[in-house]
């Protein structure tokens, strides 16, 4: 006992000695913490065991606790030690001071901690609208005026038809830019809408009182809502009115320089119709018409054109089963060539299971459910643009109650299937040097690495809703702890968003405007040891391949279908903070 109070006073007494310095091996939730859920840090380069929890001058010392290590990965030499402060559930603001090493951000402890990254998350969307400009009333610093009007876009020769031969003018205004370029692609739009459309659905609570600022703000539709509607619209007018088919994307025929989008004004083209765009169509107006159903009284009209639009579609992709979009057979056939985002699927067998689900579930027509096969294997693939399996699955899961008896045996494998994939996620994650299911593998480590964290997160999301094991929601926060901050870089990759963030991401309007600062809300790419754009890298090592800097469109770009599942996890975490306790009661 005598031995155990004498460390004690030696760790206080640490505290006012150490080096006087903010620390970079401080790996932190760089926002904060909620009071009663796990908080975890990270230290690298530690060596005394001891660390503390205290206000932000030091001179306070609230709680001090023993780190636990080392822990590495198979793929990285790094090592850390893991300092759990669980147990302190005070709130406010504080520190992080490790002895002989310095002190950490500084970070909150508070109900709602994670509110201003669900808001900022989906506020980044109004910024990526084109065809109007963005007003500083809504924009702040970020106005600029309007890009990319689309009221005049050429269809290309690819996209040929009797009824709209090649250079056929035709308007499809409205949209988001799909990434750090400027061009729209239904397919990867797909994801994108699905993703936030499911969030809308899973917590409409929680939504309906989330206001961002925008200019449809109020007007009696939650803002999340508002958002995908800007997007949804653009999304209607790439459908062929004639055949039911859909437009795979609409481009210049190569990518515009670093211009902000009102001086960007090469022409613009609709391409080539594809079955993956047709079943991402599908999908996506199906689930949107039976979310605006509940706003006919504004939308007038809305909910059955998107049925009648989805079902069009899907018979255009029966009938059209393999049109795959192959850019470079398509350049040899077709001028001008098209050299941007391909989003090439050779096979659309995930597609066409969730765009079938999706009408069934709209519809309630029993011959969509036999259209596929709803489990081509035991895989539970995490979402990507190419993989959108799981979006089905959610979608089932959400609707359970509604499923018609013939159909209910599906949603207990899913159940079964989704479960053991929680489990395996969060297996020996007190044993991860970051405490994050990210990162268990170097596989986790692709183009849009940041997006597997996310979307890691919404399958533990989805496996709490259904078994209510904490642990699993745990699981989805440490990843969200990930993003912010506890990983292998110290970044939190949401740009404005804490302290250490993207300042150069690959992002045309945030590299050409005069602001120092990027367009906030931003979700970067995130570690790629791909490296695919030949950009100067700190390291080849899967977690650390990161840097922030224009060049890397590999590792700093942003996307519409990486900044979906933020909102999506931000937003849950957020709105099943009291039902999991993280707030108290």
């Amino acid at each position: 006992m005598i031995r155990a109070t004498i460390i004690i006073l030696l760790a206080l007494l640490s505290v006012s000695v150490f080096s006087q310095r903010r620390s970079e091996q401080i790996l932190i939730n760089q926002k904060g913490y909620y009071p009663y859920a796990p908080k975890v840090a990270a230290i690298r380069d530690f060596n005394t065991g001891v660390f503390h929890i205290t206000t932000p001058d030091l001179t306070d010392t609230l709680f001090t606790g023993t780190a636990h290590g080392p822990k590495s990965q198979p793929y990285s030499e790094a090592e850390t030690w893991l300092a759990d402060f669980s147990e302190f559930n005070q709130t406010g603001v504080f520190v992080i001071a490790v002895p002989g090493l310095g002190y950490s951000w500084p970070f909150e402890i508070a109900a709602g901690v994670h509110a201003p990254l669900a808001e900022s998350s989906l506020k980044s969307f109004y910024y990526q609208r084109m065809s109007t400009p963005i007003n500083q009333k809504y924009g702040g610093k970020w106005a600029r005026p309007a890009g990319h009007p689309d009221d005049r876009v050429m269809v290309h020769a690819s996209a040929a038809t009797d009824n709209r031969p090649e250079g056929t003018i035709i308007s499809a205004p409205r949209g988001w830019y799909d990434a750090g370029d400027y061009n729209k692609y239904v397919v990867n739009s797909g994801i994108t809408m699905g993703t936030m459309l499911s969030a809308l659905e899973d917590f409409p609570e929680f939504y309906n009182n989330l206001t961002v600022n925008i200019p449809e703000t109020g007007n009696g539709m939650p803002d999340l809502l508002n958002e995908i509607l800007w997007n949804l619209r653009w999304m209607i007018l790439m459908q062929d009115p004639y055949d039911g088919g859909v437009y795979h994307k609409l481009t210049t025929a190569d990518f515009e320089g670093r211009l902000m989008p009102a001086e960007a004004v090469n022409q613009r083209y609709v391409v080539q119709k594809s079955t993956a765009a047709a079943l991402n169509f599908a999908a996506v107006l199906a689930q949107a018409s039976r979310i605006l159903g509940d706003y006919e009284h504004l939308v007038p009209g809305l909910a059955d054109s998107c049925i009648n639009a989805a079902t069009y579609a899907w018979e255009w992709a029966v009938e059209n089963p393999e049109e795959y979009y192959r850019q470079n057979e398509m350049n040899r056939h077709y001028d001008p060539d098209i050299v941007t985002g391909a989003y090439g699927d050779g096979n659309v067998t995930d597609e066409f299971i969730w765009a079938a689900t999706e009408l069934f579930i709209s519809t309630g027509n029993e011959k969509y459910f036999n259209a596929v096969n709803i489990f081509p294997d035991t895989e539970m693939p995490i979402p990507s643009w190419n993989q959108v399996r799981l979006l089905a699955y959610y979608s089932l899961l959400r609707k359970a109650e509604d499923i018609p008896q013939y159909a209910s045996g599906n949603i207990e494998i899913i159940k079964i299937r989704l479960t053991r994939m929680a489990e395996e996620m969060i297996e020996n994650l007190n044993n991860r040097p970051y405490h994050a299911v990210m990162g268990r593998s170097a596989r986790d480590f692709v183009w849009g690495s940041n997006s597997v964290a996310a979307n890691q997160g919404i399958a533990l999301i989805n496996a709490y809703m259904i078994t209510g094991n904490r642990n699993y929601l745990d699981g989805a926060l440490h990843n969200l702890d990930y993003i912010t901050g506890r990983n292998a870089t110290g970044y939190s990759f949401v740009t404005g968003y804490g302290y250490r963030t993207p300042m150069y991401i690959h992002h045309r309007p945030s590299d050409a405007d005069p602001m120092p600062d990027p367009v906030p809300g931003l979700l970067a790419g995130g570690p790629n040891p791909g490296q695919q754009d030949g950009c100067d890298y700190p390291s080849d090592v899967p977690d650390e391949s990161y840097v922030d800097d224009w060049c890397s469109y590999a590792s700093n770009e942003i996307a519409i279908n990486w900044n979906a599942p933020l909102v999506y996890l931000s937003g849950a975490i957020e709105a099943l903070q009291f039902d999991a306790g993280y707030s108290g009661k």
